[in-house]
């Protein structure tokens, strides 16, 4: 059972910057977190290599270089986030992320170029009230095009993708629970 699978309405509903990459290759991913939106933001915003990294669980990032491990903070310098602002990444020396949007506490959508391929990375939160507590559902969606080896990208991405993704829910989870998610 994939904890982090994207029902199917959230799988066929338009997202922003779907119109930025013609894709071959499609992921969506989503998940539950016990916050609102304005709590899990900046959580969100903070994200990146050099910034306040990706978020695991303690028991995962006990196996990282301290060096290496996400913040379990929010960092004020990080959340000053604008279009046009670029990110490094670790898919390679040369990775990076640009913000192609943000709309503040709903939407995060990055655009990359990695060799001839085009990536779009939107993050969308919407408010979830399960038993009259309010939450979070993150949707992110993976978008590529051209894929040269569709089916390798779908299977291995999509698998690479599914635990990255499952780290990130599990680390946010813990570090919410944290000290009221500050």
């Amino acid at each position: 059972m994939d904890l982090c699978a994207a029902t199917q309405e959230e799988r066929l509903a338009p997202r922003p910057g779907d119109d930025l990459v013609r894709a071959d290759v499609v992921m969506d991913r989503a998940f539950n977190l016990p916050a609102p939106p304005t709590t899990v933001w900046p959580w969100l915003v903070q994200l990146g290599k050099r910034r306040a990294g990706w978020y695991l669980p303690r028991a995962v990032e006990r196996l990282v270089p301290p060096r290496r491990r996400a913040l379990r903070r929010i960092e004020p310098s990080f959340l000053d986030h604008h279009v046009g602002d670029v990110i490094p990444d670790w898919g390679g020396a040369d990775a990076t992320f640009t913000l192609a949007a943000i709309d503040e506490p709903s939407v995060l959508l990055y655009t990359s170029r990695r060799g001839r391929t085009d990536v779009s990375w939107c993050l969308q939160l919407a408010p979830t009230s399960g038993g009259g507590t309010p939450g979070t559902r993150v949707h992110l969606r993976l978008r590529l095009g051209p894929v040269r080896r569709r089916r390798i990208a779908e299977v291995g991405g999509g698998l690479f993708d599914a635990l990255t993704i499952a780290g990130l829910a599990a680390g946010l989870r813990e570090r919410l629970s944290d000290v009221g998610g500050q």
